[in-house]
């Protein structure tokens, strides 16, 4: 083994890279490792490379089906495999799990993580194409599986053991649960700003997310009389089948239901000009939004389903309300709106569960020993800086 082993993280799209592992990158190159990111092109890579990593193209797409795409981005990656030699490499998400998996078998990789952030449309949703899309990457995800030094990440237990139950895993060992962190430094508390109070959901627009029943919570407070500002901070997602038709959200904005922020990358600038952070999912992997609203001192709103309970716990730093429920959502905001004193009760509760349990130094620290799990021996100890 060399003595600055390679790493390779493979996203889908650098932009996820950027938000979920460019901290963990940036600690393992100053743990000793060579590190590597395989993704498709676009305007983040500039971030990638001036951060001092190696970038390579992939191809690969998020959503696409094509079959000819698909086989030369499996291909592209088996010989980035071949031509790199990783030690480790970390795959996140279902389709670079899946091609990342059968390439790093294929080509002898010595240890693997795949990280699963959240089960999406193809586990989630219903109808006969859905169906015969989920059996065939059930199939692909066995094929990627089963490396003889690997680890199995999810973000809540629940997603853990769905694929369990559905024969993706065999059995539970290598199976490890490891949530994502926020930079409790950036994302800090702020006073709540003047009246009259903003409730927002912090999301891609899609069905899935509780849009519509957000908006429908909207009109009924607004019926009822009671006075505040709701907004959908977000864009839509072309490539998904749950996104919102932009028609839609004009109409919705035109008639006073709501405001639509659209995506704001300064996102504890937007936490400081709301209230309430309101996220009614039907399920997610973990509601970041939520952790980042609670490192920002605000009380939270959530579905009680998998990825959001991890996060919200009712009546200690937020509410739970059931999937699907608008008028359960509209009492839920309704109490917090009329309780400045529980807001800021239950927002400063928060605040000590996310620097607990989601801190990004924390996360990027599990993240390492898990490294140090699958590598063993060959762990860069001679430049290794000792953590708490």
């Amino acid at each position: 083994m060399r003595s600055s082993p390679k790493l390779l993280f493979v996203y889908n799209i650098p932009e996820y890279f950027l938000m979920r592992g460019l901290s963990t990158a940036k600690a393992a190159k100053e743990e000793g490792f060579e590190v590597h990111v395989a993704s498709s092109p676009g305007p983040a890579v500039e971030r990638i490379i001036s951060a001092g990593l190696e970038f390579h193209s992939i191809g690969m797409t998020r959503s696409g089906l094509s079959p000819t795409a698909e086989i030369a981005c499996l291909v592209n990656l088996i010989r980035l495999y071949r031509r790199l030699k990783p030690d480790l490499v970390h795959h996140s998400t279902i389709k670079p799990v899946v091609y990342g998996g059968i390439a790093a078998r294929l080509t002898g990789v010595p240890a693997a993580v795949h990280a699963i952030h959240g089960l999406g449309y193809v586990f989630t949703a219903q109808g006969a194409q859905v169906a015969l899309l989920r059996s065939a990457v059930k199939f692909a995800l066995r094929k990627a599986f089963g490396h003889r030094h690997e680890r199995i990440t999810f973000l809540n237990r629940e997603d853990s053991e769905a694929f369990v139950e559905s024969g993706i895993l065999s059995n539970r060992e290598g199976v490890v649960v490891c949530p994502v962190g926020v930079d409790v430094s950036v994302f800090r508390t702020s006073p709540e700003p003047p009246p009259p109070p903003v409730v927002i959901l912090p999301a891609r627009l899609l069905w899935d997310k509780g849009v519509g029943e957000f908006v429908a919570a909207a009109r009924m407070l607004r019926a009822r009389g009671i006075a505040a500002r709701f907004a959908l901070v977000g864009d839509v997602d072309p490539g998904n089948p749950m996104t919102v038709p932009i028609r839609q959200i004009r109409a919705w904005v035109e008639d006073g239901s709501v405001e639509c922020w659209g995506w704001l990358g300064d996102m504890p600038a937007v936490y400081a000009r709301s209230h309430i952070v309101c996220l009614p999912s039907y399920r997610e992997g973990l509601g970041m939004v939520l952790v980042e609203g609670a490192a920002c001192g605000r009380p939270l709103i959530a579905s009680d389903v998998a990825g959001c309970r991890e996060v919200v716990t009712h009546g200690e730093n937020g509410l739970l309300v059931p999937p699907r429920d608008p008028a359960a959502l509209a009492e839920a905001i309704a109490t917090l709106l009329k309780d400045p004193s529980l807001r800021a009760r239950l927002g400063a509760r928060g605040r000590d569960i996310v620097a607990q349990k989601f801190s990004e130094e924390q996360v990027v620290r599990e993240t390492l020993a898990l490294y140090r799990q699958l590598l063993g021996a060959n762990w860069p100890t001679a430049t290794c800086v000792p953590r708490p």
